[in-house]
């Protein structure tokens, strides 16, 4: 192995062995044109980290600028060179030389600060800026005279810069080097042997400048002296260090200093002129300098980032060869002329809503290059945003949450992070971070009413739509996603699911059955909404179902009853007056509302201009006077009819008899059963109907007898049992006694006894002494009360007494 690789490889052994942190920094040494892929350094075991860290973190190499001298490898966690490195390009005379450049690590974000120093090798000889240095020196010139050479230029810094130079011959000259308050070096040539045109009228000398770098490296150039015939004085600058100062920006010819020799020699031999020594590197076409007056200008553009001094070397020379020095010092005054440099590193483009306060959302880097009041920045984000820039090092900020998140507020954010610097005019620069606000199960749905209620006509079709229910929920996607569903509960002891179900995407509510308003005229029950996040959230709402009642009954007739095994007949005395109440037909309808508003009409009657029906009571009375003219049986039809629609209706016959005495009824009456044919011989239907009314008295008599001796004996067989004989009352299908209800009038009330060993039954009606009912049955056979019944009929002193057979 070459001993200069071995050397190389020793040093940075030393310069890793150096490594330090601090403040979470990390700095290497390497040495300047080492090789690619060497190694720089283990990054992850200085840090501190896994690599699996590094790998999961996308660990990356952030340098601001883009330019990259060295790489990451995150599955080996190590620093390699990835390009030549080299320390004179990258950073000329300045030192130390270092590469700064940060490590970044996102989920969660992390970012570390790395420095890596470039040591310089000797890897560049010293070079003159001329190929050859001419000077005319007068044979006059006296021992001691100083001729200013031009300096070597050495790229390399330290001990492997510009050493020192050496002269050949030097038995005329002898040199100086002068080491100025900057550390740079000056070689004056001093003549130590006088001159003698007409022996040597030109001398050719070898300058060799020399580096202290093992190897030692060299440069050289050519001194071609010419001896002038006699000038014994040469020009004295006036000062030897003039300094001045300009602004980056200063337009060009402004005047920068004025250099100013003296020469005391008289006439040709005391004319000075002035050139700048041959420019270096960046001052190329910078200045220039008036060869006469001493006036140096500025001809082009200063750049305070770039270069902050320049030191120029001016020659005064007479034209006698004589010349001396003097140097410039000129100071580039910063300027505002640099706007700051904003870099994203790294930024989340969505963060949750539910995400906590000191959420980094981006880390940012800012850069200035301007100096003093024009480097200082500060960055600010535009107002009313829950979010804060917090600084974490010099020059990074991170962006952080501050505040709570809604998505259903704010889903997008735009945050215009802007950077002013403190110069006049200020300077500045933004740069707009969109984010986007993912969202969280954190809204229950929400119903667009607190409680619904909706009808339904009853006797409906199974699977009927009934209404909808609708519920919002302001999150977003499957958060948002409502479904809909029953809450357990009872009506009348069923499952609600028997009654209605609930479409689980649409929200509307369907009828399952069929639903009867006489049974059931209203139920309640709960809706749930349930969105799609993870745990769900839902609400409940309250339904109320109203069934509407439709016309699906028609009118029953509760009095008078019809029978087909009697016929019963109300009495109407032919001194009834206008008005007189024959009856009262009593009717109810098991519907509600206007479909159970019941109406009386008399259809058919045999004396029309008699009788009316009351409209709304249903009550039969007189509309004039009883004459002896109006037939004594009377037949009138009642319809009863509700007000729904379509209508419904129920039909009635009420028998009449118009007379005052009980023949005349039985006559009539009769003539209802037996419809016989009359022949010619009146006398004979005479004497047959006295006979049969004698005979039919005479029954009567006896059956009111038998009647009062049954019922005697019966009251006594129901005593001695304690009542346990069984009553049979008739109630018409699906009400109760209208008794106490008020539907019957409350003239009318009744009596029924049952026997056990009878197929007979006995009804009696009570009436008010002005109202009297007859009953035949279908023989045409008469039952009254008591013997002395007919007198009572005649009296008007009894209602009715009825013997039914069945």
């Amino acid at each position: 192995m070459p001993d200069r690789t071995m050397a190389w490889q020793v040093l940075l052994f030393v310069s890793l062995s150096s490594l330090s942190s601090v403040q979470g920094q990390i700095v290497y040494s390497v040495p300047e044109e080492m090789t690619k892929g060497s190694v720089v350094g283990n990054i992850a075991q200085d840090l501190g980290l896994d690599v699996k860290r590094l790998k999961s973190g996308k660990a990356r190499i952030y340098t601001g600028d883009g330019t990259e001298y060295v790489e990451l490898m995150p599955d080996k966690g190590i620093l390699l060179i990835k390009e030549r490195i080299d320390r004179e390009a990258l950073c000329g005379q300045t030192t130390p030389c270092a590469l700064h450049f940060q490590i970044i690590l996102e989920n969660p974000m992390e970012f570390y600060s790395v420095t890596v120093q470039i040591t310089d090798i000797n890897d560049n000889a010293p070079l003159f800026p001329v190929e050859e240095m001419t000077f005319e020196i007068s044979e006059s010139s006296l021992l001691g005279a100083r001729f200013t050479l031009e300096k070597a230029i050495d790229s390399d810094v330290g001990i492997n810069g510009l050493q020192g130079y050496a002269l050949k011959p030097s038995d005329i000259f002898e040199l100086e080097t002068q080491t100025h308050s900057d550390d740079t070096k000056s070689v004056v040539m001093i003549l130590k042997r006088s001159l003698d045109r007409e022996k040597e009228d030109g001398l050719l000398l070898l300058l060799t400048a020399t580096d202290g770098g093992d190897p030692q490296m060299s440069g050289t150039v050519q001194i071609r002296i010419s001896v002038l015939d006699a000038n014994d004085n040469a020009p004295i600058c006036s000062q030897r260090v003039y300094k001045s100062s300009v602004l980056e920006n200063a337009s060009k010819g402004t005047v920068l200093t004025t250099v100013h020799a003296s020469d005391a020699d008289e006439g040709l031999n005391g004319r000075v002129t002035y050139t700048l020594s041959k420019p270096v590197g960046d001052m190329t076409g910078l200045f220039k300098i008036d060869d006469t007056t001493g006036v140096l200008k500025l001809i082009g553009d200063t750049d305070y980032e770039k270069i902050k001094r320049y030191q120029i070397d001016v020659l005064a020379k007479d034209h006698g060869g004589h010349s001396d020095t003097c140097k410039v010092i000129i100071d580039v005054i910063d300027a505002n002329d640099n706007s700051p440099i904003l870099n994203v590193m790294s930024k989340s483009s969505s963060i949750p809503e539910n995400s906590k306060s000191g959420t980094v959302v981006s880390i940012l880097n800012m850069q200035d290059p301007d100096s003093g009041e024009n480097g200082n920045v500060q960055c600010t984000i535009n107002e009313n945003m829950p979010f804060v820039l917090k600084t974490t090092s010099n020059n990074f900020y991170s962006l952080v949450t501050d505040g709570e998140l809604d998505r259903e507020r704010d889903s997008t954010y735009n945050i215009s992070v802007t950077c002013s610097d403190e110069g006049v005019p200020s300077l500045s620069s933004s740069v707009t971070l969109s984010l986007q606000i993912s969202d969280v199960n954190d809204n229950a749905p929400v119903f667009e009413r607190s409680s619904y209620e909706a009808s339904i006509p009853e006797n409906n079709s199974p699977g009927l739509s009934i209404f909808t229910v609708k519920a919002m929920d302001m999150d977003f996607n499957q958060n948002a996603r409502v479904s809909y569903m029953l809450e357990e509960s009872s009506v009348n002891g069923v499952a609600v699911s028997s009654y209605v179900s609930v479409n689980a995407e649409s929200g509307v509510i369907h009828a399952v059955r069929t639903f009867d308003y006489e049974q059931i005229k209203h139920f309640n029950f709960h809706v749930k909404a349930q969105d799609g996040g993870s745990p769900p959230l839902s609400t409940n709402v309250s339904v109320k179902i109203n069934i509407q009642d439709q016309n699906d009954n028609a009118p029953q007739i509760l009095y008078p009853v019809q029978t087909s095994g009697s016929l019963v007949a109300e009495i109407v005395p032919r001194s009834a007056d206008v008005g007189y109440l024959v009856s009262k037909v009593v009717a109810v309808d098991v519907d509600s509302g206007q479909n159970a508003w019941l109406s009386y009409k008399l259809r058919k009657g045999s004396d029309r201009a008699l009788f009316e029906v009351g409209a709304q009571n249903g009550e039969i009375r007189t509309i004039r006077q009883v004459t002896d003219k109006d037939a004594v049986k009377q037949k009138l039809t009642i319809v009863v009819e509700d007000n729904g629609q379509p209508s419904r209706s129920a039909t009635v016959n009420v028998n009449v008899a118009v007379a005052d005495s009980f023949p005349e009824i039985l006559s009539e009456f009769t003539d209802f059963t037996h419809d016989k044919e009359y022949n010619d011989n009146l006398t004979f239907y005479l004497v047959l109907a006295l006979a049969v009314v004698s005979f039919l008295f005479i029954v009567s008599i006896i059956a009111i007898l038998s009647v009062k001796c049954y019922r005697w004996r019966r009251e006594q067989m129901f005593y001695k049992s304690n009542g346990n004989l069984p009553v049979i009352p008739y109630y018409p299908p699906l009400y109760a006694d209208v008794g106490a209800t008020g539907t019957m009038h409350h003239l009318h009330n009744y009596e029924v006894y049952g026997t056990t060993d009878s197929r007979r039954s006995d009804v009696k009606c009570r009436r008010p002494c002005n109202e009297s009912i007859i009953s035949l049955d279908a023989s045409g056979t008469l039952t009254l009360p008591h013997p002395n019944s007919e007198k009572l009929l005649m009296d008007d002193q009894v209602s009715c007494i009825a013997f039914v057979s069945h």
